[in-house]
């Protein structure tokens, strides 16, 4: 994959290989965070119609489909993250354990900021349904990168300087 993304912003005008290069993990970032969505949605599609075909009512239908598409897009979030993004360097069955166990509290946590600000925005001040989705988007994006950063990816170097 790195020569992969390597070649194809090796086609790019000099200029834009050094903004890509000056900012490149939040480059990354940002493409595996379509994939992410992609997979999300992807996910969502194929469960949910599995899930309609059995005798599950419409409303468990979306409500399961939904956790199956997150746990889906999460872990592909942290393969990706791990491999591609941040550069893991754990290494060993509880170094990995570890460290996927605060990926996907940091992607708990974030679902329950995006509840909040959904049920405040919407349900109580009436924000505007998209508007409002797009807004906790927005912070779930920048909060995902923050504890990925600073909590779950942090380097062997970065951690002894705490």
């Amino acid at each position: 994959m790195d020569k992969l993304i390597k070649a194809c912003v090796s086609i790019l005008p000099k200029p834009l290989q050094n903004i890509y290069y000056k900012y490149e993990e939040k480059w990354l970032y940002l493409f595996f965070g379509v994939l992410t969505t992609a997979v999300s949605f992807v996910s969502a599609g194929i469960a949910k119609n599995l899930l309609e075909r059995t005798s599950m009512g419409g409303e468990m239908v979306g409500t399961v489909s939904t956790v199956i598409s997150w746990i889906c897009a999460v872990t592909f979030a942290y393969l990706t993250n791990r491999a591609w993004v941040f550069g893991s360097e754990a290494k060993g069955a509880k170094a990995l354990v570890t460290e996927a166990a605060s990926f996907y509290g940091g992607r708990v946590f974030t679902l329950v900021v995006e509840a909040v600000m959904m049920a405040v925005g919407y349900g109580k001040l009436k924000i505007n349904y998209w508007v409002m989705k797009i807004i906790a988007n927005v912070v779930v994006l920048i909060l995902n990168y923050v504890i990925s950063k600073l909590f779950v990816f942090k380097k062997k170097d970065e951690a002894k300087a705490d």
